[in-house]
């Protein structure tokens, strides 16, 4: 019935301590020996994907910086759009002088911060993969996947999500990543349009295609695959954009696991 299995990591597929569990790996390893074509479909960046596909042990196609780059199982970048140098220029600009917000740059090979935040150590513990820190005066503009902002302050960011849209129109992708972490991405740029691209190089249309998600960088991942399950733990706006989606348990309890093995092993 599907063929192809897409799942977010953060609040999805990984523990609340940002780690793939031994039930949770033994789930994979079964679906990828009965030839189910499994994709990992994150905000980021790659080379922390791949740490994380060497842990489960299975070939994998990474979608990764939530769409705007695709590797397939030997790495190979297979699809990539970088966000336009002067939209970079004007965004560092807008956010260069509020303190209370950490700007995050992912470029194919790095991840660059405009100060340091210790506090994102968890989340890349097992990979090891860190930040340099880069000149708000003289940003990267080129290879740049995605530009992100983090503060613990989902209002105070909702308001920026809506002066960046009225700002950029159709010249960005934005979406939120968690409540805490707003993302600008390249103009249609999202892990629908990416999960499309995975199934068309696999031979398989997305009617064979099932996600698993909680952000609002999940939604159109959500939306494109035949079927969109969305995590119990999901942020309101998810649940309220989709609300025909079944909704499974939480990632502390590894349900995403739980329902591949009830429906598809």
């Amino acid at each position: 019935m599907y063929r192809i299995v897409a799942s977010d990591l953060d609040g999805t597929l990984l523990t609340p301590d940002h780690s793939i569990a031994p039930y949770t790996r033994d789930v994979l390893q079964r679906l990828h020996q009965k030839g189910e074509h499994f994709v990992f479909a994150t905000g980021r960046h790659h080379i922390d994907v791949a740490h994380i596909r060497q842990s489960v042990g299975i070939p994998a196609f990474m979608i990764t910086s939530n769409g705007a780059r695709v590797h397939d199982a030997d790495d190979n970048l297979v699809f990539s759009r970088n966000v336009e140098p002067e939209v970079i220029t004007e965004l560092v600009n807008m956010m260069k002088d509020d303190e209370t917000v950490t700007i995050h740059i992912y470029r194919e090979n790095d991840w660059l911060l405009n100060r340091v935040d210790e506090d994102l150590a968890k989340y890349h513990k097992d990979s090891g993969f860190s930040f340099t820190l880069f000149d708000p005066e003289n940003p990267p503009l080129e290879d740049v996947a995605k530009i992100f902002f983090i503060r613990h302050d989902h209002d105070y960011l909702t308001a920026y999500e809506k002066k960046f849209i009225d700002t950029f129109g159709d010249k960005v992708s934005v979406a939120f990543s968690t409540p805490f972490c707003l993302e600008v991405m390249a103009a249609g740029v999202s892990k629908g349009e990416a999960l499309k691209a995975v199934a068309e190089i696999k031979g398989f249309s997305l009617d064979e295609c099932i996600a698993f998600g909680d952000g609002m960088n999940d939604v159109e991942m959500l939306s494109a695959a035949k079927k969109g399950l969305v995590m119990e733990t999901a942020h309101p706006r998810v649940k309220a954009t989709l609300p025909n989606n079944e909704v499974i348990g939480s990632h502390a309890d590894e349900a995403v696991a739980r329902y591949l093995e009830t429906h598809l092993l």
